[in-house]
């Protein structure tokens, strides 16, 4: 080799390997609907396997006390894309078909951070921050959606449900068609497939793929390869093509020689739905499901992969939450925080399993209902406020699809140790005083900046969510229902 072309291959090399470092990573994130704290392999999943994420823990890190926004699907969602407390910007619980408000414009969700810094969008799954036009994905950060606007029990074949339009199947923002029976139980293949391509398609540029997936949120849809497959039954069947998505997705990363340059991510919204019994996921060993702030309901199964950047087969028991994800991520990619205050904190030394990592809040808050603040968490401490919650009170669920009835319960102000009591049995509140009145002042700080419904407290931090004018509403009703809303049973 002559001189000069060896000049040329060594400015080649330097200026490849100076490309490989500028590169920001691409992210994926994969969020599962109402999946168990315990419905995963390595967090103790019985009756069906999990090998895709068990690998995936196997290379990359799990986090056993990582926790959502709320324990309900559109405000868990929106801790997600916002880092914000869901209440912080007006979103409430599950937002329903027809739904007058939706994630305000002004919001600066995780794919527009990332769209700020030249990358490429995707969400294949379930959206559910509001289902007019403007508040759907494409107006919100996303180049790409293909999925469901809202819930799948939301629909008139529902049992619980016959007040609702067909369930549409969206693209862009433009409805394909009603997502029938045979859709449903196809929509996990689909959404993985599109997902597969979606990574194919950008493996030369960075991308934030996001893929919420509508299952395994009743009603229980799987397709005909993986139908009774598990000793679980259904619900395990559904886990089980679940986990098949995953590690389609992994392969498709490592496929393309992108496993150093992605941050995968897997966790759900909320926990499982335990009124719906054999329908539903487990927690075990935690205390209630969805629709609670007992650990059951928002402490979540979490894994995270990034070779040769998050440490392989580690485990991390420091708590953490959805809403430090957009901060984090922005820091990564070197992207500008929203210019509207969030909640979220850069955690990464967590992530990377950095020595003596501590998270950087005081306290994480837990509301639910509307406004309702609930309780706080602040280190090993959980301190449960006086509120009402549902329970099973030791019940069964149900079977087949059909839930049965919760009770509605009185919760006092309760104090768990929750590095040795997971499962929320042993109030300590009388004998710790000092760590009740240490968490109460995050009380207070959370209520002078979000407010209390319970309390009756107006937080000076709180902003709206995105509205429909009267003319918008009317327009979305006749879309969705074009013979006139039937009542609500």
């Amino acid at each position: 080799m002559n001189k000069i072309a060896l000049c040329l291959l060594l400015v080649a090399v330097c200026v490849a390997h100076a490309f490989s470092e500028e590169r920001p990573p691409n992210v994926v994130i994969i969020f599962t609907d109402d999946q168990g704290y315990s419905d995963v392999g390595k967090f103790g999943a019985e009756g069906f396997e999990t090998p895709n994420l068990d690998r995936m823990a196997e290379e990359g890190r799990m986090f056993t006390q990582w926790y959502a926004a709320q324990p309900v699907c559109s405000a868990s969602r929106t801790g997600l894309l916002t880092g914000c407390y869901p209440n912080r910007i007006g979103i409430h619980g599950a937002l329903g078909p027809g739904s007058r408000h939706g994630i305000n414009p002004e919001e600066t969700t995780l794919a527009e951070v990332c769209k700020s810094k030249g990358y490429a969008t995707a969400i294949f799954g379930k959206w559910h921050l509001g289902d007019a036009e403007k508040f759907l994905p494409p107006n919100h950060g996303f180049d790409e959606y293909f999925g469901i606007p809202y819930s799948n029990d939301m629909w008139p074949n529902h049992p619980t449900a016959k007040h609702f339009p067909p369930l549409p199947l969206i693209s862009g923002t433009e409805i394909l068609r009603e997502a029938d029976e045979h859709d449903q139980r196809m929509m996990t293949t689909w959404l993985t497939s599109k997902a597969v391509d979606f990574i194919n398609r950008n493996r030369e540029n960075p991308f934030f793929l996001y893929v919420p997936h509508p299952q395994p949120h009743v009603p229980l849809y799987v397709s005909d390869r993986f139908a009774g497959t598990t000793e679980r039954g259904l619900y395990g069947d559904v886990i089980a093509e679940i986990d098949w998505s995953v590690g389609e997705i992994l392969n498709a990363i490592d496929t393309n020689g992108l496993g150093e340059d992605t941050l995968v991510m897997f966790t759900s919204d909320n926990g499982p739905w335990l009124s719906y019994g054999t329908h539903s996921g487990k927690a075990d060993p935690l205390r209630e499901g969805k629709g609670t702030v007992w650990e059951g309901g928002v402490r979540e199964p979490c894994i995270m992969r990034w070779t040769g950047k998050i440490p392989a087969g580690t485990v991390s028991v420091t708590p953490a939450m959805n809403i430090d994800i957009l901060p984090t991520i922005a820091n990564l990619i070197g992207a500008e925080m929203p210019e509207r205050k969030i909640d979220g904190l850069d955690i990464w030394p967590i992530l990377a399993g950095e020595e003596g990592a501590e998270n950087p809040h005081d306290a994480y808050w837990f509301y639910y209902k509307q406004n309702e603040l609930q309780a706080v968490q602040s280190g090993e401490w959980k301190l449960i406020l006086p509120h009402r919650y549902r329970t099973l009170s030791g019940r069964e669920g149900g079977d087949g699809g059909t839930p049965v009835r919760y009770d509605n319960i009185m919760a006092e102000l309760e104090l768990y140790r929750l590095t040795e009591d997971i499962s929320e049995q042993t109030n300590l509140a009388a004998d710790y005083p000092e760590e009740v009145e240490k968490l109460l002042k995050y009380v207070e700080a959370a209520r002078a900046e979000l407010g209390d419904r319970l309390t009756k407290r107006e937080g000076a931090g709180s902003r709206e969510p995105g509205r429909l004018t009267e003319e918008e509403g009317a327009a979305l009703d006749k879309l969705h229902w074009p013979n006139g809303k039937p009542a609500k049973k």
